[in-house]
């Protein structure tokens, strides 16, 4: 039924807005989403992001004088096969210009080379693992306007150093993402002298407990927890730390995966239990008030959301909706839908006044991440699910 609902929004948002609009075909950019994971709201935020995006650059003429973008999702779930399957389709689309990718690092990175050989430009909005731009690539057809793990995970060594923590312990995923972080930690305790890793715990997804590896990084000294993982692997530790003895509870230091879901619903009372932050690139709270409230209400007319605390995993919406705008002002400074052009104007669109915040240039030949070190802060959720950046010190 959502799905159907977001097809109905789709049809509304792509009514012509200007007379004979009808003779000019759509510009159509794609999203290939982990809609059908459970507890999941990562993809319908980037796909709100996106919509708002459109039905701005619609209402103001659309791109290449006077067409309209529309928005095709697809849902992955999550698995590689069905997120290849979708790229492959959306290659072979005529006038589809770019793929948006979902939250999750191991599906995005197994697009690379695929994408590569069908020159399809890939936006990514959420996946942080390195590789997925520093890909080697020439020309490079991935463009992300998100967090990396290059940035994320020195910014976390310091929030625990922050606590008074010199030992942390790292309890990562064995998976690509996981070992990603890990590269850059290593390279960090070679270069700084605090803080230190005491031990590292890989865990598994789906795993229904993480509270052993927990105590063996604590019994090896650890004072803070460097986690990284998504919503549900958040909610078994905070689950089983509430219940330990609050002498046994040491801060949690996560990765933003755990934003992509409905987190602090699940974990519900036992998250004020527990010392939990988690890194951030956008915020609402952090925004230009003037942005804000136009966003806002185009997001309260199309979806019904009105509020900053209405909107689910923000740095979705955020990053997607400003990566539309930036390749909407490709296309038409490319002038053709052809996918070799727009890649190249991308590399060249400046001056983009955005949600997450002003860009001179996003994009050069030899930088296709939008965002710097001095964009990555520290946030924790309130009671109510929003969540606040930190201030230096909290």
């Amino acid at each position: 039924m959502l799905r159907f609902q977001a097809f109905l929004l789709g049809v509304v948002l792509f009514l012509p807005t200007r007379p004979h609009a009808e003779e000019n075909p759509p510009v159509y950019l794609g999203f290939d989403g982990e809609f059908g994971v459970e507890q999941s709201t990562s993809a319908q935020a980037i796909e709100r992001g996106i919509l708002t995006a459109i039905d701005e650059i619609n209402r103001a003429g659309g791109v290449l004088k006077g067409r309209p973008l529309q928005l095709v999702s697809k849902d992955n779930r999550s698995v590689t096969a069905r997120g290849v399957k979708n790229l492959q389709e959306f290659a072979r689309m005529p006038d589809m210009v770019a793929m948006f990718t979902g939250r999750f690092s191991p599906v995005v990175l197994e697009y690379v080379e695929l994408a590569h050989e069908m020159k399809m430009i890939v936006l990514d909005p959420w996946a942080a693992a390195d590789a997925i731009v520093q890909n080697g690539k020439t020309p490079n057809y991935i463009f992300r306007l998100s967090l990396r793990d290059g940035l994320a995970m020195p910014v976390m060594l310091q929030r625990a150093l922050g606590k008074g923590a010199e030992r942390v312990g790292l309890l990562l995923p064995n998976t690509t993402w996981g070992k990603s972080n890990l590269a850059v930690a290593e390279n960090y305790f070679r270069e700084a002298p605090l803080p230190r890793s005491v031990g590292l715990e890989w865990y598994r997804w789906g795993e229904k407990s993480m509270v052993e590896k927990y105590r063996a990084l604590r019994a090896a000294g650890a004072q803070a927890i460097v986690f990284v993982a998504n919503d549900s692997e958040a909610v078994i530790l905070c689950r089983e730390l509430a219940a330990l003895p609050a002498e046994q509870r040491l801060p949690i230091i996560s990765h933003w995966g755990v934003t992509g879901g409905n987190f602090v619903k699940l974990v519900g009372e036992d998250l004020a239990k527990v010392d939990f932050s988690v890194v951030q690139t956008f915020s609402f709270y952090k925004a230009d008030p003037e942005i804000v409230q136009r966003v806002l209400a185009v997001s309260a007319r199309l979806f019904g959301l009105s509020r900053i605390e209405d909107i689910e995993s923000p740095v979705g919406f955020g990053q997607a909706y400003d990566l539309t705008h930036l390749v909407a002002r490709a296309i038409d400074l490319a002038g053709t839908t052809d996918r070799g052009a727009v890649r190249d104007a991308l590399e060249r669109v400046t001056r983009y006044r955005g949600l997450v915040r002003f860009f001179e240039r996003p994009f050069t030949a030899d930088n296709h991440d939008a965002l710097g070190a001095d964009d990555v802060f520290m946030a924790a959720y309130r009671p109510d699910g929003a969540i606040i950046p930190l201030a230096p010190g909290d």
